[in-house]
């Protein structure tokens, strides 16, 4: 098992096939887990969604790889953030909102998305943002734990009316 400090965070570019296919992998797995639906991404998301996300200047995404194996093998994907870049109407500021977050399981426990979540901090620092923002399921201890450690809180403007809730309506 790789040290924490051997994993290689990266700033994902889009254009490059080896990026590419590790985000389109990485959220598949993270799509069949538990905490992501438990159901493989579409054809299409499979098929278009590097070329989507690239298509909007306001999301990006981090990579965290490990090392290849002794044979020489290249590194393996293990890790993945995508954020798209929101606005907040009271800061009148930029705000990042952290999408997906994906460790693979066997890399799980060795601070691989605090890595990547420390490049993201400092990608949204660069776009100007005022605050990042996430969503993450009540079951998921292990993440509410890591978010908390990373500086994360529960929102609220005013603790009598306790936290705010993400809601979704789909369209179709």
């Amino acid at each position: 098992m790789p040290s924490p400090s051997s994993f290689h965070i990266v700033h994902a570019d889009y254009a490059n096939p080896a990026h590419a296919s590790a985000l389109v992998s990485l959220l598949d797995a993270y799509a069949c887990d538990p905490m992501g639906g438990a159901k493989p991404l579409s054809e299409f998301a499979k098929l278009n969604l590097v070329s989507a996300l690239a298509a909007r200047p306001q999301a990006f995404s981090v990579l965290a790889f490990a090392p290849g194996d002794a044979t020489g093998d290249s590194e393996l994907p293990v890790g993945l953030v995508n954020c798209i870049e929101g606005f907040s109407t009271f800061a009148c500021r930029p705000l990042v909102n952290v999408h997906d977050i994906a460790v693979l399981s066997g890399y799980r426990g060795q601070r691989v998305a605090e890595k990547m979540l420390l490049l993201v901090e400092k990608i949204a620092r660069q776009r100007g943002a005022c605050k990042l923002t996430l969503e993450v399921l009540e079951g998921n201890a292990g993440a509410i734990k890591l978010y908390h450690r990373v500086g994360f809180e529960n929102y609220q403007l005013d603790p009598a009316l306790g936290d705010a809730r993400f809601l979704q309506k789909w369209l179709g």
